[in-house]
C-alpha cells in the first residue's frame, strides 16, 4: 500500500473539486512569482540609480545633472522629478495656460507631488496581489485538504470497515493541498514585506530630493538634510 501513497495517486483519485482548487493554487504561485521577479529586478534597478543623487549636486549646471540623472535612472523614478520641476520652473514655458498665474513656487510644488504620487503608484503596483496571495493560498490549500478528508471518510464509511491503514493515507495525501498553499503563501509574504521596505526607503529618498529640488529651484540654494 505504501507504493501507491503519493501525490500521483491522490491526485487520480481526486474530484473536479480538488483539480480547481489546485490549478487555482498553480494560478496565483505563477502570477506571484511574475511579480516577485519582476518588482525584484526593478528595485534592484531603483536601488543602484539612488546613488547618483549625492552626484547630482555635484554637477556644474542643472542640464548637466539632469542628463546625468536620466543616463543612470533606468527605471524613470528620480529623473521625472528634475525634469518636470525645470520645466515648472520655466516662466516662459508656461506662457499661454493657466499655469502662468500660478505662484511659480506652488506650480513647483505641484508638480513634485504630483511626480511622487507617479512613482508611489508604480512602485506598489503588484503588491496589493502578492498581499491576497499570501493571505489566501494557506485557506485555499486547507479547503482542498478538508475537501478531500471529506472524500476519504466518506469512501470508508462506504466500505464498512474502519482501519487506521485505509484512513492514513488519504488523509495524509489530502494534506499535501495544505502544504502546497503554505508552498506559495510564504514567498509572496516574505516578498511583500521585502518591496514594502525597498518601496519606503524609495519614498522618503524622493521625498527628500523634491525638497532640495524645490529649494534650488525657488532660492537658487540646496537646503542641508
Amino acid at each position: 500500500m505504501n507504493e501507491t501513497i503519493g501525490f500521483a495517486h491522490y491526485w487520480s483519485n481526486s474530484d473536479a473539486i480538488t483539480h480547481i482548487v489546485a490549478y487555482l493554487l498553480l494560478l496565483m504561485s505563477l502570477v506571484s512569482w511574475y511579480f516577485i521577479i519582476s518588482k525584484a529586478w526593478s528595485s534592484l534597478h531603483i536601488r543602484q540609480s539612488a546613488g547618483v543623487l549625492e552626484a547630482f549636486w555635484k554637477a556644474p549646471t542643472l542640464a548637466d545633472a539632469i542628463a546625468l540623472l536620466k543616463n543612470v535612472d533606468r527605471e524613470n523614478v528620480y529623473s521625472p522629478l528634475a525634469v518636470q520641476s525645470e520645466q515648472a520652473a520655466n516662466v516662459s514655458a508656461q506662457a499661454g495656460s493657466l499655469n502662468a498665474s500660478a505662484d511659480p513656487s506652488e506650480l513647483i510644488t505641484r508638480t513634485l507631488r504630483r511626480e511622487i504620487n507617479r512613482v508611489s503608484s508604480r512602485l506598489e503596483a503588484g503588491l496589493t496581489l502578492l498581499a491576497s496571495v499570501g493571505a489566501t493560498a494557506p485557506f485555499v490549500g486547507l479547503l482542498g485538504t478538508v475537501w478531500g478528508i471529506y472524500h476519504a471518510l466518506g469512501a470508508v464509511t462506504l466500505a464498512g470497515t474502519v482501519q487506521i491503514d485505509k484512513v492514513a493515507g488519504p488523509v495524509g495525501e489530502s494534506l499535501i493541498m495544505t502544504a502546497l498553499g503554505l508552498t506559495v503563501a510564504i514567498p509572496a509574504v516574505l516578498a511583500y514585506n521585502a518591496f514594502t521596505r525597498v518601496n519606503r526607503i524609495t519614498l522618503a529618498e524622493l521625498d527628500a530630493f523634491a525638497h532640495d529640488l524645490h529649494a534650488h529651484l525657488t532660492t537658487g540654494a540646496r537646503v542641508a538634510k
